[in-house]
């Protein structure tokens, strides 16, 4: 059995409770809780940059059964502060896995709580809504943890994007991954370049865009607009996609005016996520924060182009809103409180979706919309 240390957990609604954990020697950790309905998928969800500092609560109550591995990875690292689990698995069950949880969790730099009521803990959340929350292995005094967590700063008053985008661009060389060689397939080399501002992309969402029939470079967020544009006009790219991340995108001003130069400029642009809240913000609508958000692989969501229902993979806390249809038509919405899922922009070469379609771990049901942003281009470029 691996060796376990106790854990205190303070929550802002003022919940104290005790458990076990693993993982990182760190021994006051700060962040926000979130849920996830997801039933299987636990690395892909780890290591998704959108849960930049967060703590999952997972729903599924035995997590670790299927072990690690490097290809599952949907970045370099986990940038999530930690999870609760009901059952740890130490031992792995899979061809696949190279390490159990236990390791993934230490070589992560992840807080491991287990042992304690999850059930009860997403009906708490369910109720309360999403709660900020101090984890210590040292601390074990009520008002301390309370005091540690007023003096800390809210998920919405940091910049993770900064952290959990790449430094320096490259040329993203992989596609989809293929069950006969249990590989990656090379991407394509004779294609049509897009630009990937990476806000926390996932690397199953980059393999989707080659998978399209795309060259991607991939940038960091920090990125120049002008510079962009000029690739444009000169032939260079033919279109921007804005990846997925973590964070309240209201307090990313500056990429929001970074943005609107790329909508002036009538660039095609393709957005997933966050990169679907930001464009909303750049056309001055602003996003708003949901009780709880939207976390799991089982969500169903209507596309009202089709009529077709399509059960998706969401990680968000923030949405767009209904005021957005004076300037986008709406394409999907999400059946279980009837949110904005899809907008098609009225007058602007811009698609963008709230969900994420690359199936990674979820549901493939909704990959095509990566087709229906090169079908778009294509038209663009036929339009001239």
């Amino acid at each position: 059995m691996f060796k376990s240390r106790k854990v205190w957990i303070y929550f802002e609604n003022d919940v104290f409770i005790e458990a076990k954990s693993f993982g990182t020697e760190s021994d006051c950790i700060v962040g926000e809780a979130v849920f996830n309905t997801s039933l299987s998928g636990y690395q892909e969800i780890l290591s998704d940059p959108s849960y930049a500092g967060q703590f999952i609560v997972f729903c599924m109550p035995e997590i670790g059964i299927v072990g690690c591995n490097d290809n599952d990875m949907e970045s370099t690292m986990a940038f999530a502060k930690g999870a609760f689990i009901r059952n740890i698995n130490q031992s792995k069950s899979n061809f696949r896995a190279t390490s159990n949880l236990i390791d993934f969790f230490e070589k992560q730099g992840l807080i491991g709580i287990f042992d304690v009521d999850t059930r009860g803990i997403v009906k708490m959340l369910r109720d309360s809504g999403a709660l900020n929350l101090v984890a210590s292995t040292s601390i074990n005094d009520k008002e301390k943890l309370r005091k540690i967590l007023l003096d800390s700063k809210k998920i919405n008053e940091i910049d993770y994007i900064k952290e959990v985008s790449t430094k320096e661009g490259y040329i993203h060389d992989k596609s989809i991954f293929d069950f006969g060689t249990f590989d990656f397939s090379p991407a394509m080399k004779h294609a049509k370049k897009i630009v990937a501002i990476d806000f926390g992309v996932k690397k199953s969402i980059l393999n989707e865009l080659s998978n399209a029939g795309f060259i991607v470079e991939v940038i960091s967020s920090s990125f120049c607009a002008n510079d962009i544009v000029d690739r444009y006009r000169n032939g260079e790219i033919v279109g921007v996609f804005l990846s997925n991340g973590p964070g309240d995108p209201s307090f990313l001003t500056n990429q929001i005016e970074k943005i609107k130069i790329l909508i002036e400029a009538r660039i095609p642009m393709f957005a997933i996520c966050l990169g679907h809240q930001l464009i909303s913000n750049a056309f001055g609508y602003n996003t708003y924060k949901l009780k709880f958000g939207q976390h799991g692989a089982n969500h169903p969501v209507k596309n009202l182009q089709t009529q077709q229902l399509e059960i998706t993979s969401q990680n968000h806390n923030y949405n767009v809103p209904e005021s957005i249809q004076e300037i986008a038509i709406v394409t999907h919405r999400n059946l279980f409180d009837n949110t904005i899922e899809g907008l098609r922009y009225k007058h602007y070469p811009i698609l963008s979706i709230q969900h994420h379609p690359e199936a990674s771990p979820g549901p493939k049901d909704s990959n095509y919309i990566f087709k229906a942003f090169s079908d778009m281009i294509e038209q663009e470029i036929a339009n001239g």
